[in-house]
């Protein structure tokens, strides 16, 4: 065992000797060459040379004797020497404890790490933790508000702290500002040092303005100035207030739209004969501020082309190439237009639709011509068989039973294809509003001559519970609670509740429809109400209650499809209506404390209210005949709409008259988001019945009435007959006014004055409206600003019997007292008192009633409003001033409604 053991020694040894011999030799190599006689001795008695310096070797490793840890607050020593593998008896060199501070520092849990200890082997690593975060606070965001920067930072509370995810947060907050175009926007992260190594990390936010397009230049256009280019394009120049909100936020930089604006000005110059035109570059500097864009288009604009020899081929059968080539709006020597050619192809293919051709192939083939500066165009259409449809399929209805879908069709299985007919179809499933917007048939070859209609519907919700406050201007407070089905069972049918109550009126109303009676194209419904209308006067600016009218009744419906464009309701109504008055107000005697029951007083209340009184059946038939081609019923951007109404009322009952109203619009998109709309209405009341002198056989609750809010720019009622009760003037002693002829004077007060609008028989009214855009932002609120001119007028009323107390007039009184004490009612036209009477007098004031309004002359209004969609109900607000009034018309500059319909 011990020669075992020694033997490894020896060997070593022997290493080193034959190492220094080959050190050394360099010297005894050196004495040969000199001459010097060497002794051979034998093998066995040669001593290596000895080396004069040391050999050369390599720095010895050092063990690990232990490992500790300081600093650690929150982790164990355990865990922060788990994150290194060097580890207790192994060799260590400075390479392995560089790779241990790599190790520490990447796990994030530190902000500064230090090895100690390297030169004993006791190593020590002395660590300073990251601290932890007690809470994330954003300061200075305004424009976006925490619930939309939150989400997208990652340091949370509970987490530890590191610089570089601060600044990834930082990046991604500036991120969601950019989107929003705010470049400017700055982000600083500052952290507030709490106790236990905990800390408050703030992101302190400038926002900055919106990063707006300071200037748009165009270089290398020659036919077209800037003005003309820009105008093409969605991306506008700031122009500051008030231009900023009609610019619809096209104003504020978007790379998305710099995009869109390319495609523009390159479909505009196509459209103008330019078929080489080409945007070479497009750049956008940002300004030195960060506040503003400096956009700059390069183009191309080439020579201007015409029209050369413009032809059609046609491979089918059914159109004749002669008589397509003739109905093409392109002539030879028109300057060339792209999208008329793309029109063209698009109206070709409905062409063939109509006759069944499904799958027509129209392609415009095109030859350039440069020395001529000509493009000639051959429409080939290709051969293609007539089209059935083979099945309609619809998927996706879970509620919706099939039939009701199917029968907005227009066609049907094994009918020829018909691409107007689908369309049309189309546009009735979705007026339905029972399935997703913008709802589309697909068309699917089957064969050469078979195709399928494949409807995938998406439901929504088709019932409505609706709970709404607010306040009006006309209304006062607003309460409203409604519910409806408009799918009731799936069947289409509509089934409503609806309760609403403002300080001026109050209703129930209960109504069901159904649309196909019988699964034929007739519908059907029926109405039920109780409407409570409490009407009001003004005396000044004071609203006063006048007479309160209550109707209880019920409607049948019925409605039937004339054309697939027009359809015609037919209606029977049979109401009980109630008026009254209050009697505190208009009555004499209302407390019966006096010998005669209490009654209506014409000096209080007017002989026109007097006359009103009462309980009366109105029995009535009546149609409305419609016109639609609007694109959209609730919003309408283009189409036409007209409307004619008449209802008879005399089928038995107690009045009798032929009411009549009709009325036209028309809606225009002018493009950029403007909407022009033109509208024009009016109506006549006809009485079968004569009626008493200075009274109208038209009851003033069966009358039309005109003011805000059809007429915008005058008060609820404002226009039209008026009865104006004015008080005489008296001086500071009490005694009357008088004029230089010896007549009484009337109060020029207004305050003064009372105010009666009894309606008339007569009206029209016309209105002429622009929808403004607005930018993205406000649109998503649903805001729709637009400018207005109303027209409008109310007449016709037969003059009432007006009355004319003057002071000192015996006519103050209505009644006169006997020597008895007995009350005498007079009669209307009685002067004074019978002998042995006095009068008895009821502290009425002398006034004078005048009948004024009743005229067709227009009024005139101007001025602005906004819809408003909010969060707590329709907002509506106008502003309009009256150009042209009338005499007693009552105007209002100011107008707002909040929780009712518009």
């Amino acid at each position: 065992m011990t020669s075992h053991q020694a033997f490894p020694k020896g060997r070593h040894f022997c290493t080193l000797l034959l190492v220094g011999t080959a050190l050394g030799g360099f010297s005894a190599a050196a004495h040969a060459q000199d001459g010097q006689a060497q002794t051979q001795q034998p093998a066995a008695q040669q001593v290596p040379t000895i080396p004069l310096t040391p050999p050369a070797v390599a720095p010895a490793q050092q063990v690990v004797r232990s490992i500790n840890v300081t600093g650690n607050q929150r982790l164990e020593a355990e865990t922060v020497i788990s994150y290194i593998t060097l580890r207790p008896g192994e060799a260590y060199d400075r390479s392995r404890i560089d790779q241990a501070l790599r190790e520490l520092y990447a796990t994030e849990l530190f902000a500064d790490v230090q090895i100690a200890g390297v030169e004993t082997g006791n190593i020590v690593i002395q660590v300073r933790e990251n601290p932890v975060i007690n809470r994330i606070i954003l300061e200075g965001n305004r424009r976006l508000k925490d619930d939309k920067i939150t989400p997208e930072i990652r340091l949370a509370a509970r987490q530890i702290f590191t610089r570089s995810r601060a600044r990834a947060d930082v990046a991604r907050i500036i991120e969601l500002y950019r989107r929003q175009g705010r470049f400017a926007a700055r982000v600083e992260p500052k952290i507030v040092q709490l106790d236990q190594n905990r800390v408050d990390v703030v992101f302190e936010i400038e926002e900055g303005p919106r990063s707006q397009v300071r200037q748009i230049n165009i270089i290398g256009n020659e036919a077209y100035g800037d003005s003309r280019l820009v105008a093409e394009m969605a991306t506008r120049e700031a122009r500051g207030f008030p231009f900023s909100i009609l610019g619809g936020g096209n104003e504020t930089y978007d790379p998305d739209r710099m995009a869109f604006d390319q495609q523009k000005l390159r479909q505009f110059y196509l459209t103008q004969g330019y078929a080489d035109f080409r945007v070479v570059s497009a750049v956008a500097e940002l300004t030195p501020d960060r506040r503003d864009f400096i956009i700059t288009y390069v183009v191309e604009e080439g020579p201007r082309y015409k029209f050369g020899e413009v032809t059609v081929n046609s491979e089918i059968r059914d159109f004749s190439s002669e008589s397509l080539q003739e109905a093409l709006p392109m002539r030879t020597g028109d300057f060339y237009n792209a999208r008329q050619v793309e029109d063209t192809v698009t109206r070709l293919n409905e062409l063939a639709g109509l006759y069944g051709y499904a799958f027509t192939d129209v392609n415009p083939r095109f030859s350039r011509n440069p020395e001529t500066l000509t493009m000639d165009v051959n429409f080939q259409v290709n051969e293609a068989q007539r089209t059935y449809v083979d099945r309609i399929n619809i998927s996706g209805n879970t509620n919706t039973a099939d039939k009701v879908i199917r029968r907005e069709f227009r066609l049907a299985e094994g009918d020829p294809f018909n691409s107007i007919r689908v369309r049309r179809s189309r546009d009735r499933i979705n007026s339905l509003g029972y399935f997703q917007e913008n709802l589309e048939i697909e068309q699917q070859e089957l064969g050469p001559d078979r195709m399928a209609l494949n409807v995938e519907v998406e439901e929504r919700a088709t019932g409505e519970l609706q709970l709404s406050a607010g306040f009006s201007s006309i209304e006062q407070i607003l309460v409203n609670l409604s519910v409806q089905q408009r799918n009731f069972r799936g069947l289409g049918q509509q089934l409503r509740a609806a309760i609403n109550y403002s300080s001026y009126s109050r209703s129930f109303e209960l109504g069901f429809t159904e649309p196909y009676l019988f699964d034929r194209n007739v519908a059907v419904g029926f109405d039920l109400y109780r409407r409570d209308l409490n009407s009001f006067s003004f005396v000044g600016n004071e609203r006063r209650s006048t007479f309160d009218e209550v109707t209880t009744g019920g409607q049948v419906r019925v409605g039937i499809p004339l054309t697939e464009r027009m359809q015609l309701a037919l209606r029977y109504s049979l109401n009980l209506s109630e008026i009254s008055l209050a009697p505190q107000l208009y009555f004499t005697d209302p407390d019966g404390t006096g010998p005669l029951p209490a009654s209506c007083d014409p000096l209080l209340a007017g002989r026109y209210l007097c006359d009103l009184l009462g309980e009366r059946v109105v029995s009535s038939l009546g149609y409305t005949l419609v016109y639609s081609t609007l694109n959209n019923s609730l919003r309408p951007t283009s189409g036409f709409r007209a409307l004619l109404q008449q209802d008879f009322a005399g089928l038995g009952g107690d009045v009798r008259y032929l009411r009549t109203r009709a009325s036209a619009a028309r809606y225009w998109s002018v493009g950029r988001g403007f909407v022009l709309s033109a509208s024009a209405e009016g109506g006549a009341i006809f009485s079968f019945e004569d009626g008493a002198p200075g009274v109208d056989p038209i009851l003033l609750t069966d009358r039309f009435t005109l003011g805000s809010p059809q007429m915008r720019g005058f008060d609820i009622r404002g226009i039209g007959p008026r009865v104006l009760r004015r008080p005489y003037a008296f001086d500071e002693d009490g005694d009357p006014v008088v004029d230089a002829d010896g007549n009484f004077v009337l109060d020029d007060n207004e305050q003064l004055t009372r105010d009666e609008a009894i309606g008339g028989r007569y009206y029209y009214l016309a209105h002429l409206e622009l929808e403004i855009p607005v930018s993205n932002a406000i649109r998503e609120l649903g805001v729709r600003p637009s400018v207005f001119v109303d027209v409008g007028a109310l007449w016709g009323v037969r003059q009432p019997n007006l009355l004319d107390i003057t002071p000192g007039s015996e006519l103050t009184l209505n009644s006169c007292q006997a020597a008895d004490g007995t009350i005498i009612r007079l009669q209307p036209g009685t002067t004074s008192c019978p002998p042995g009477s006095n009068p008895f007098r009821l502290g009425v004031e002398p006034f004078r009633e005048v009948f004024v309004g009743d005229t067709p002359s227009p009024r005139v209004s101007v001025g602005f409003g906004v819809n408003w969609n909010s969060p707590f109900g329709p907002f509506r607000i106008d502003v309009a001033y009256p150009l042209l009034s009338q005499e007693g018309d009552d105007t209002r500059i100011f107008t707002f409604n909040v929780g009712t319909a518009f």
